[in-house]
This record gives structure tokens, C-alpha cells and sequence, in this order.
């Protein structure tokens, strides 16, 4: 008699294939080869005695057997990670490791000596940061905390909102350049993109850059000015201010986790600790840091 019983590995190597649409990228997604999940899905079929993918040249494209067992993994997949948040959300110690997600720009220009000062007064808690422009699934323990600049923060996380973030116009402080430096459309950034168009500066957009510290390198070799956050380019002595900062273009800095986890007390203190730290940074996130601003002529 065969045995048919379904396994949880069983509908993680269903799930992946159906979302991926291909054995390679399925593979990808479960550290396996190509060929490992190749053996797996046919041995999984013969169990079951019934197709679950209809090959092609194009991929692989679940039955609606396939659709059903797919479905049925990313119910599983929800309830154990549900689970799993709960279960963490019991643990009272301050221990343990917290997986916090960031920007490039936030981490230097800000958010580096506030962690390292965290990490001195709870010396029994392992940080681990992760640097990405994109928002994490925080609902998949993909990071357990992210500090993140924000209009609308998603509203199946909680936590508060920590600062407003202002940018204003730079250029070396030897010469303002005419040009302007702006952002690569991989950087996402339709705020400043409609601002500048605006403003006339996408006509004598010579340089652009998928990252901010791209944009901040570019505007300090001389290539020309850019829009930059205030809290990074104030601290640059080699670039001028051009005016006061752009009320458009400031952004809240929120601080978010998910709901199940706010009552860990080593989620709790990290972002207590973190949101008087950011408090004390207000006057250089908002643009106050004490340096004049410079006229900043035509755009």
C-alpha cells in the first residue's frame, strides 16, 4: 500500500513552485537544487497519484490540485508563524536577538552610535541589521523591528512615529553647479522625481543614482546639486545649503514591529530606548543644525 500522507516539507516544495512558477526559482526560495525539487515534486505526485503542475516551456503552472495544496501551505505557513510570534511575545528576558531593518542613509547618517549605545546598556542582546531600501515582511519574521521613513506606514504594524525627516537643495561649497543629480527610477522616489520635474531640474539632470549616498557622493565630487535629508548632507563640510528645506518632500520617520511582538521585553526596550534617542535628534532631522543657508538663486 502506498503512503499518503502529506508532509509540511511536502507543501512548502508545492507552495514554492507555485509561487515561483519554476523549479529553479523554487529551488532559490528552499536553498534546494533544481534537481533536488524536481525529485521531490515527482515523488510527491506519485504518492498522491495525481498531477500537480502542467509543464511547459514557460514554466510550471499548478492544477487545481496543485492550487489547492499551494493554498493549503500558505494557510499552514500563516498559523506556524502566528504561532511563533505569540510564543516569542511571551519572553519577558532581556535577551535574545532582535533582527532590525533599515536604510543605508539612516544607519550612517544616524542610527549606527544609537545602536551601538543600545547594545552597551543591554549587552545580552544580539543585533542584527539588515540594509534595505525595501520594507520587510515583518509579519515573516523577515526583521522583528524596522525604522523606516514613511507617509503611510503599513497598517498591520504598530509603533509610533519618531520624527520628520526634512531634505532641502546642496552643492559643494566651492561653487553651486547649474547641473543637478537626481534619482535612478530604481530608487522609487516619485516625490522628489515630481518635484524636481516642477522645479525645471530634470532638463539639466546630467547624473543619476539608485541610492542616496550615490546622490551625495555624486553632489560632493561636483557633478552638481541634489536633494538631499538634511541630517546627512549638514554633516558633509565640503556642501552648502541652498535654501531652507523643501516642506514637499519632508517625510515621518517611523518606528514599527508587529502587534505580537510589542510585548517582548526586549523589543519594548529597544524601541523605548530608540525613540528618546531619535527625540534628541530632532533638531537634525528637521534641518537645524546650526549651519546658515545660502540663497539658492534659480533652479
Amino acid at each position: 500500500m502506498i503512503e499518503q500522507s502529506l508532509h509540511w516539507d511536502d507543501l512548502r516544495v508545492v507552495q514554492a513552485i507555485a509561487e515561483a512558477g519554476s523549479l529553479s526559482g523554487a529551488g532559490r526560495r528552499l536553498g534546494a537544487s533544481h534537481a533536488t525539487v524536481f525529485r521531490r515534486l515527482n515523488a510527491i505526485e506519485r504518492r498522491l497519484g495525481v498531477a500537480l503542475f502542467e509543464r511547459s516551456r514557460t514554466g510550471y503552472a499548478p492544477t487545481p490540485a496543485g492550487e489547492d495544496l499551494a493554498a493549503t501551505a500558505a494557510r499552514v505557513e500563516t498559523e506556524v508563524l502566528g504561532a511563533e510570534r505569540r510564543v516569542v511575545g511571551r519572553d519577558l528576558r532581556l535577551s535574545g536577538t532582535i533582527r532590525v531593518t533599515t536604510t543605508d542613509t539612516l544607519l550612517m547618517g544616524l542610527l549606527s552610535p544609537i545602536f551601538a549605545g543600545f547594545q552597551h546598556t543591554h549587552p545580552e542582546i544580539v543585533l542584527e541589521v539588515a540594509v534595505s531600501n525595501q520594507l520587510f515582511n515583518l509579519s515573516q519574521r523577515d526583521a522583528d523591528v524596522a525604522v523606516r521613513p514613511s507617509p503611510t506606514p503599513p497598517e498591520h504594524l504598530v509603533g509610533r512615529r519618531v520624527g520628520t525627516i526634512a531634505q532641502a537643495v546642496y552643492a559643494r561649497t566651492d561653487g553651486a553647479a547649474d547641473a543637478w543629480v537626481g534619482p535612478d527610477r530604481h530608487l522609487g522616489y516619485a516625490a522628489l522625481d515630481a518635484w524636481m520635474a516642477g522645479q525645471g531640474a530634470n532638463q539639466r539632470c546630467r547624473y543619476r543614482v539608485d541610492t542616496m549616498f550615490g546622490m551625495l557622493a555624486a553632489t560632493r565630487d561636483g557633478l552638481g546639486r541634489a536633494v538631499l535629508p538634511c541630517y546627512l548632507a549638514d554633516a558633509e563640510p565640503a556642501l552648502t545649503r541652498l535654501g531652507e528645506p523643501i516642506p514637499e518632500l519632508a517625510t515621518d520617520l517611523w518606528l514599527l514591529t508587529h502587534p505580537d511582538l510589542r510585548r517582548v521585553a526586549r523589543i519594548r526596550a529597544f524601541m523605548a530606548y530608540l525613540a528618546e534617542a531619535l527625540s534628541a535628534c530632532a533638531p537634525r532631522l528637521e534641518g537645524q543644525p546650526g549651519r546658515p543657508a545660502h540663497s539658492s538663486g534659480r533652479a
